[in-house]
């Protein structure tokens, strides 16, 4: 069984803290579905993210990507093919199996845009703070100013 070390990730990640947690969660707690289909996460800028996965053989029709309250799911299922009679495979080792990756978002993250590309889906992320959440500096003033201040 693999184990993987998500410490490194903590320091480098704003709001994900608990994204990776739940990601050692799954990977520790789940045995059968854990590791398909294989997924990326990366940070790409200072308040964006990308979730990547591995989803070779399937088609956009054979996707989905769900956002409700902050978890983000995103299924698989391979439709029937017109074909499959017709094919006699030797050896099959791309997996078209259906699956269900669930992923706890962060605070104030939402999902901005989606791509099938090459075999991987790409699911963009943001990180959007509300400027009434947002820190903000508190002027300090001397004495005699804040009286100015006052009187006026």
């Amino acid at each position: 069984m693999r184990t993987f070390d998500l410490a490194p990730l903590y320091r480098s990640t704003v709001g994900f803290d608990r994204l990776f947690s739940l990601i050692n969660q799954i990977e520790n707690g789940e045995a059968g579905n854990a590791s398909y289909p294989p997924y990326n996460i990366e940070k790409v800028s200072e308040d964006g993210y990308r979730i990547s996965l591995a989803v070779a053989g399937f088609t956009e029709a054979d996707l989905s990507i769900e956002t409700k309250e902050n978890w983000l799911v995103i299924r698989g299922e391979k439709t029937a093919e017109e074909n499959k009679a017709e094919r006699e495979f030797l050896f099959q080792g791309i997996a078209a199996r259906q699956f269900e990756r669930r992923f706890r978002l962060a605070d104030h993250v939402t999902v901005s845009g989606a791509r099938l590309e090459h075999g991987l889906l790409h699911v963009d992320l943001v990180r959007e703070i509300p400027e009434a959440k947002k820190p903000r500096q508190v002027p300090i003033h001397a004495p005699r100013e804040m009286a100015a201040q006052l009187a006026a």
